[in-house]
C-alpha cells in the first residue's frame, strides 16, 4: 500500500522550501496545500502543535518542524542524502541549525528600525557567511555543494538562505557575499538546481 503524503505549506515560508527541496531531491509523490499563517484554519491547529508551517501528513498522521520532516523522507527512501557515518552527520545537523540562525538574522535585517539597525544586521549577516567560508575552505572535499560532489541536507537547508538575497540583491547591494567566494559559488550551484527552483513559485520574488 502507497503512503500518501500531503505538505502543510505557506507560499513564503524557508522551512517549508527545505522539506520540498528534499521531496523533489528524493522524488517522492506529495501533494502540497498552501494555507494563510494570518488566518490558520482550525484543522492545521490540530495537525500542528506549534502552529507553524511545513507539516507533512503521513497518510493523516502528522510530523511538524522541518529537520524532522526532511530526515524522515530521507529515512524512508533509498540513496540518502544525510551522510552515513555518525560523526559527519552530526557536523552537518550543526551546519542545519546554523542555516537556521542564518535566517533569524535575515528576519532581524528585514525589520531592522532605522539605518543604523540595518547596517548592524548586515554586518551580522556577513560575519556568519564568513563562518561558512572558513568552513568551506577547511573542507577535505571541493564545490560545488557543501559536501562536494554529492547533494546533501546542509545544502537543502541553506538553498532558502540563498535565495533571500536574489530578491534583496535587485533592491540595493548589500556587499555580504564580498569576501567570500565560495559561499557565493556554492550559492550560485545551488540556483541551478531544479528542487531549489520548484521549491517556490514562478512570484515568489513578488510575493516577497
Amino acid at each position: 500500500m502507497t503512503t500518501r503524503l500531503t505538505l502543510i505549506s505557506h507560499l513564503l515560508c524557508p522551512y517549508v522550501q527545505r522539506a520540498v527541496i528534499v521531496l523533489e531531491e528524493k522524488k517522492i509523490p506529495y501533494e502540497r496545500i498552501d494555507i494563510d499563517l494570518a488566518n490558520k484554519p482550525d484543522w492545521f491547529l490540530k495537525v500542528s502543535p506549534l502552529g507553524k508551517t511545513p507539516v507533512l501528513l503521513v497518510d493523516d498522521q502528522p510530523i511538524f518542524e522541518s529537520a524532522v520532516i526532511c530526515e524522515y523522507l530521507d529515512e524512508i527512501t533509498m540513496h540518502r542524502i544525510h551522510p552515513d557515518t555518525p560523526l559527519v552527520r552530526a557536523q552537518h545537523r550543526a551546519w542545519m541549525e546554523f542555516a537556521s540562525a542564518t535566517l533569524n538574522a535575515i528576519g532581524a535585517m528585514y525589520g531592522a528600525p532605522d539605518e543604523c539597525s540595518l547596517a548592524t544586521k548586515v554586518d551580522d549577516l556577513r560575519q556568519k557567511f564568513l563562518q561558512i567560508e572558513v568552513e568551506l575552505n577547511s573542507a577535505a572535499q571541493h564545490l560545488p555543494y557543501f559536501a562536494g560532489e554529492s547533494f546533501c541536507m546542509v545544502d537543502a537547508a541553506f538553498a532558502p538562505v540563498f535565495r533571500y538575497f536574489d530578491v534583496l540583491d535587485t533592491i540595493d547591494d548589500f556587499g555580504v557575499f564580498t569576501h567570500t567566494p565560495r559561499v557565493n559559488a556554492w550559492r550560485m550551484a545551488l540556483q541551478q538546481r531544479d528542487s531549489v527552483r520548484k521549491a517556490v513559485r514562478t512570484d515568489y520574488p513578488e510575493l516577497l
